[in-house]
């Protein structure tokens, strides 16, 4: 008995109570809880509040403000120099118009067209004389394609029924429908005529579905060396297509060129300087990396974000019992991030494909534009992140995200009629019609007409040609601008009011709406108070550290006052 009470007394002085570790794991918990609302605080802060809080440089804003800056200058100079190429297609098809259709004048492509069977054959040996004197007439620097020693041939292919025999006063026919195409070739440098180059050319024009004339010429487009860029070469496939497959009399002509833009094999530009070139490669350079850190450190604060929510949620559920609705877990994911990082990565992928169109490599301006464009227009959407952090204009875009899923599914719902009304137009008016002839062009007149553009034309193109089908165009449009118009978009304006009041309404009462937000209002440190100078990673050691001192402190005490 005397050793047990011994080794009690020994067990006694030298272990603290059970209650006391109890007491001291409760604080070090609150603590941890307490370093996690100050992790989710200082995740929500803007660039200013970070800086109070622990004295970091607002370097993402900094970055986001110099990226804007030459990232719009870029867009600005290619811009101007995908104008000089489109400028250049546009001109060289409007010159090729006037020279191989005969009778041509601006603007009368839609009829454009030839009824006789000699004027068919007048106009292909109007394009064969002309192509043949091509060198002599074109004030421009077209030439013809050659390949090793020989140059290319114009080629004249007649597409028409295999078999076929037509008699319409009688109401009979008998065809076969499998088509055939004879082709013929002209070589250029002889300025022949079509009798004399192909004298036994004859079109079957009751069974001739299509004539085409085709021919490649070359061109340099000289205008870029007064911008100090290197011209390029284009080669032009000339198409002029007789369309006959409607056999109505009337054969509609056309003239379309596929243009290929190479790089000039030799070339020599004197009194100027390739500084100007280097220069905007390195500035192109400039963006590159600009654009890499960029996306760097969204893509660093994304992670951190996600990091903070697996955190949340399992506090949440291991001390709360609950479970956290997505609505909270999608604050952790910032969207501004996001549309920084596919700013970044189109901005990248846009500038290589620039630097590859300045050393001739590549020749697709249109893929690089597209590139280019969407990754500046994100990032200048990106500023309404920064524009939210004044009371004033955050309003309007929390209104714009909390209305956003109600949008959606209210569009989905009003697409639906909407692509119901454009079914119905097509079918029934497209004959009737010429902006119902197509889906496309159904599409783009009824949105007009909902936004109250090209109304009164609608009403009045509409042929007379049946009475029936005109009375029914009356009771469509007036139903379709009805239903759009007086209801749909006033329901879609009430959308926005409702969410505009609400959010507005919270603000003003500043009651928290959320749990995560709910949570952090328990945190009431100021960003300059000093509390957030902690290094991120080191919160849960202080709080160690802090909580072992406390221990050795209360242990001491303890000992001092049994002795």
């Amino acid at each position: 008995m005397e050793d047990r009470s011994d080794l009690y007394d020994v067990h006694t002085t030298n272990a603290p109570p059970p209650w006391e570790d109890l007491q001291h794991q409760c604080l070090e918990d609150q603590d941890n809880v307490e370093c996690l609302r100050r992790k989710i605080k200082y995740y929500f802060m803007n660039p200013c509040e970070k800086y109070h809080a622990r004295g970091r440089k607002p370097w993402k804003l900094i970055l986001q403000i110099i990226k804007i800056a030459i990232i719009t200058i870029q867009l600005v100079s290619f811009g101007l120099s995908n104008q000089m190429v489109v400028t250049f297609k546009e001109e060289n098809l409007m010159a090729f118009k006037h020279l191989f259709l005969k009778d041509y004048a601006d603007g009368g492509m839609d009829s454009y067209a030839v009824y006789r069977q000699v004027d068919v054959y007048d106009h292909i040996d109007y394009i064969i004389k002309q192509y043949g004197h091509l060198p002599n007439i074109t004030v421009g620097n077209h030439a013809y394609e050659k390949k090793g020693d020989f140059y290319t041939p114009l080629s004249v292919c007649q597409d028409f029924y295999r078999n076929g025999t037509i008699y319409p006063g009688n109401d009979t026919f008998e065809i076969d429908a499998h088509v055939e195409t004879e082709c013929f070739e002209v070589y250029p440098m002889y300025n022949p005529s079509l009798q004399e180059t192909l004298p036994h050319f004859e079109l079957h024009f009751k069974r001739m579905l299509s004539v085409k004339v085709t021919f490649v010429l070359k061109a340099i487009n000289l205008q870029t060396v007064r911008h100090r860029e290197l011209p390029d070469c284009y080669d032009f496939t000339v198409i002029i297509t007789f369309n006959n497959q409607v056999h109505s009399g009337r054969i509609k002509v056309d003239l379309e060129n596929d243009v290929d833009i190479n790089e000039c094999r030799d070339w020599k530009v004197a009194g100027a300087s390739a500084r100007n070139i280097y220069l905007t490669v390195l500035f192109d350079c400039l963006i590159i990396i600009t654009c890499i850190t960029s996306l760097a450190l969204c893509t660093r604060s994304v992670i951190n974000g996600i990091q903070l929510q697996f955190a949340y949620t399992l506090y949440s559920q291991n001390r709360c019992g609950q479970k956290v609705p997505w609505s909270d877990r999608l604050e952790f994911v910032n969207g501004w991030y996001i549309l920084i990082i596919a700013s970044d990565t189109l901005t990248i992928v846009g500038s290589i494909l620039k630097l590859e169109i300045q050393s001739k490599v590549l020749t697709n301006y249109d893929l690089c534009s597209i590139f280019l464009g969407i990754g500046t227009m994100f990032v200048w959407t990106g500023v309404i992140r920064y524009m939210g952090y004044f009371r004033k204009y955050n309003i309007l875009i929390l209104t714009l995200r909390a209305a956003f899923p109600n949008v959606i599914r209210f569009i989905c719902c009003a697409g639906i009629i909407y692509l119901s009304y454009c079914f119905c137009g097509w079918v029934v008016l497209g004959p009737y019609h010429e902006k119902f002839r197509t889906l496309n062009t159904v599409s783009e007149c009824l949105f007009s007409l909902i936004n109250g553009d090209d109304m009164y034309p609608t009403f009045k193109n509409m042929k007379q040609k049946s009475s029936l089908v005109w009375v029914f165009s009356r009771v469509y449009l007036y139903s379709f601008v009805s239903l759009f118009i007086y209801m749909i978009l006033s329901l879609f304006i009430t959308i926005i009011t409702d969410t505009y009041d609400t959010i507005k309404q919270q603000q003003l009462s500043g009651i928290p709406t959320s749990e995560l937000q709910k949570f952090m209002s328990v945190c009431q440190d100021l960003p300059n108070s000093g509390m957030y100078r902690l290094e991120e990673n080191s919160c849960f050691l202080n709080c160690c550290v802090t909580r072992c001192r406390k221990h050795q402190e209360t242990h001491q005490e303890r000992l001092t006052s049994e002795a």
